[in-house]
């Protein structure tokens, strides 16, 4: 049953990659990737746009990713594949969509790249404020550069440690936070209570309007989480790794997100969150942690080192895959003894420090225009994922589904109600003026996807 479903993959030796990525590794990685700088300075804009209400939207934007996820995962278990979710786009809807989705993962991946080494050498700057951001910038891509040309064992393990550091945070801050809740700790033996969350405008401050409006912001904070479906191609052993990483993650983001904002909003008015800097240090000032700003920093700058690290394995899995398909440029495919794509990191290493040199001279215009691309990019590459498994299970007989080892539950009914979600957010994105740009953006991008391709096949053809 399993050769009539696998699609036959083009790696050989040379290009094969070494599986190393134990089921700790992966589940981390996607929480890291997923638990980011969002969390600990962007959920104050969800707060400000929905008030206490905006615990629904991070609920309702949990079940949405779970399902992505279990979309991804189904195809994973089935047929394990570097670069993933390309591969299963062009085997289940064709070349051009695997081409298009997996070109604008590596740039949308690049962008959010460029973001994350700038806030590196801003966070760094807040210790050392006579050392110039450049030399930061340089010396971390080359750094993680380096981690990532070693075994990918070195990668999941350094991955796991700098993605432990923030998990242990908010378990911290939700724990510290609860203590004042509930005992007064830190309050002067005065319990907040969570009167809070109804008493400063009601639960709906800005009515169920500003609780729709937030999902849009809400659900960037799950991105990153596709990156379990590029661990696939190196999993010790993706049929039982993949779907203990894929159902923990989920609820874990959930609980950490939820729990976090509902720790603060408890605390404080939510009409005052970020409006003094950034919550966590307020909560854990409040406790009487004098270095609270000091802690955070160091919290941030491991954040930004995860998420640099994994945006380096990302690109470089998906460059590589691409280019076993024929995709991308064959010397993307070679490996090295360790059986790291040495070629890829390479070049995702020169292209982070072109861009963050243009970042620096580009007018801040240009770059927004750029930047904003990463949002239309989440958007495409979550939609992808979700028609892919629509593909993939009318390609199979009713037999073959009920043998899947890690099926969908709702199968195809479950990726359109998700889909119609996600095309709803792409509608607020062109509501709101200051995203609309990122749908121009994204338009252009996909045309210009469309003439390469175009191009391309022109060329092979002749």
């Amino acid at each position: 049953m399993q050769h009539s479903l696998d699609t036959q993959s083009a790696e050989t030796p040379s290009t094969s990659l070494k599986r190393g990525l134990s089921t700790r590794h992966i589940r981390f990685m996607a929480l890291g990737s997923a638990i980011g700088t969002g969390l600990f300075y962007g959920s104050a804009d969800a707060i400000k746009m929905a008030g206490p209400s905006v615990l629904l939207a991070y609920l309702v934007g949990g079940i949405i990713a779970f399902i992505i996820m279990r979309a991804l995962g189904e195809m994973s278990v089935n047929n394990p594949q570097t670069g993933s979710f390309s591969r299963y786009a062009q085997d289940y809807l064709g070349p051009l969509a695997g081409y298009i989705t997996g070109w604008t993962y590596c740039f949308e991946i690049l962008i959010v790249g460029i973001a994350d080494v700038t806030a590196f050498g801003i966070y760094m700057g807040v210790w050392f404020p006579d050392v110039p951001h450049w030399m930061w910038v340089l010396s971390v891509v080359l750094i993680i550069g380096g981690i990532n040309m070693m075994s990918v064992k070195v990668f999941g393990e350094l991955e796991f440690w700098f993605s432990f550091f923030k998990v242990l945070t908010i378990i911290v801050m939700i724990a510290a936070g609860l203590g004042i809740i509930i005992w007064g700790i830190g309050n002067g033996g005065h319990p907040t209570g969570i009167s809070n969350l109804w008493s400063h405008g009601g639960f709906f401050s800005h009515g169920i309007m500003g609780t729709i409006l937030s999902l849009q912001m809400v659900m960037f904070a799950y991105g990153g989480i596709e990156i379990i479906g590029i661990t696939a191609g190196e999993a010790e052993d993706p049929k039982k790794t993949i779907p203990k990483a894929i159902n923990s993650v989920p609820w874990r983001i959930l609980v950490f997100y939820m729990g976090t904002l509902f720790v603060i909003m408890s605390i404080f008015p939510w009409n005052l969150v970020g409006t003094q800097g950034s919550p966590f240090v307020l909560t854990f000032q409040h406790m009487g942690i004098a270095a609270a700003a000091t802690i955070l920093n160091f919290v941030v700058i491991t954040a930004s080192l995860s998420a640099i690290n994994a945006d380096i394995f990302g690109v470089g899995r998906m460059l590589h895959g691409m280019a076993v398909q024929g995709q991308a440029p064959q010397v993307f495919s070679k490996v090295s003894r360790r059986g790291t794509p040495f070629m890829t990191v390479i070049v995702m290493m020169a292209a982070l420090l072109v861009a963050v040199y243009l970042n620096y001279i580009m007018p801040e215009s240009v770059f927004l225009v750029i930047a904003s691309l990463a949002t239309f990019a989440t958007v495409w590459v979550w939609i992808m994922i979700l028609f892919s498994q629509i593909g993939f299970r009318l390609k199979l007989s009713r037999q073959q589904i009920a043998e899947l080892e890690f099926p969908m539950r709702g199968g195809i009914f479950t990726s359109i109600v998700a889909i119609i979600f996600l095309f709803f957010i792409i509608g607020l994105i062109g509501y709101f003026p200051d995203t609309r740009m990122s749908l121009y953006a994204g338009g252009v991008w996909v045309l210009a996807l469309l003439v390469s391709y175009w191009i391309k096949s022109r060329n092979k053809a002749g």
